[in-house]
Formats: structure tokens, C-alpha cells, sequence
């Protein structure tokens, strides 16, 4: 029992290395497109529109300065998938929390990972680990036509 004992130790100290390494990858992914498969999947209800990096002519401003940041299990799963999976929920957050200010739209949004913004009229930031994924974005909740 205690070789036995010896040789766990020694395997769980050699995978420290690989523990200590943690990966975090940046990829910047197409916006729309996860917008539409939560609006196909029902997860979006379609009554909050979402301008990435700008605002539409006419918009008229809510609430400024409004942030999320989401993380999701990643484990098992490809990058873009987790990916798509937390830019889906903090867009219901947003939606949801734009309803309750009375706006129709979150409007000049971009990413903000790290309170760094990276800006882009079709692209977010995520960042993928190989247990978490995680999406931040900032924007203004709005009343668009």
C-alpha cells in the first residue's frame, strides 16, 4: 500500500506543471451569428435589438455605461462553442436588464474584457481557457425606431 500511495503522489505532482499552465485563448468571433442561433433557439425573445460598436441614427439614450461580464464551464467543450455559449448569456442578461430600464436596444456595445475595450461593427472578444470561458461588454441601453 505504500508504493502504491508513493506512486499517486508522485503522479499528481508531476501534473502540477500542466495545472499551473493555464491557457487563455483570445478570439474575436462573428456577433450576428450567435445572435441569431439564441434568437432561433428562443433564448433571445427578439424585443431588444443589439448594435455592436455603434449607435443607429435616431437612438435615443436610457442608461450609459451599462457592463456585463460572464464566464461559463468550457470543459469539453470546442472554444467557439463556449464561446457562443456566454456571448448568449450575457446577452439575456442585457435584455432582460433593458427591459427593466424600458429600453429596446443596447446600442455602441463592444467588449471589454479586462475593462479593455476592443471595438468592432461584427466581431466580440472571448477568451477560452480549457475550464472557462469568459465574455465582458459594455454599451448603453436605448430607445431605437
Amino acid at each position: 500500500m505504500k508504493l502504491h500511495q508513493t506512486l499517486t503522489l508522485a503522479l499528481a505532482i508531476s501534473a502540477l506543471p500542466f495545472v499551473a499552465q493555464a491557457r487563455d485563448t483570445t478570439h474575436y468571433l462573428n456577433f450576428q451569428q450567435v445572435v441569431q442561433e439564441a434568437l432561433d433557439a428562443g433564448r433571445l425573445d427578439g424585443s431588444v435589438k443589439f448594435y455592436l460598436g455603434r449607435t443607429p441614427a435616431g437612438a435615443k439614450i436610457v442608461s450609459r455605461g451599462l457592463t456585463t461580464s460572464k464566464k461559463t464551464n468550457a470543459f469539453g467543450k470546442s472554444d467557439e462553442n463556449a464561446c457562443a455559449w456566454v456571448l448568449q448569456s450575457a446577452l439575456i442578461h442585457l435584455q432582460e436588464s433593458a427591459k427593466r430600464h424600458g429600453a429596446n436596444a443596447v446600442v455602441n456595445l463592444v467588449s471589454n474584457y479586462q475593462h479593455r475595450e476592443y471595438r468592432s461593427n461584427d466581431q466580440y472578444e472571448c477568451h477560452a481557457g480549457a475550464i472557462m470561458a469568459g465574455v465582458a461588454l459594455k454599451g448603453d441601453f436605448a430607445n431605437v425606431r
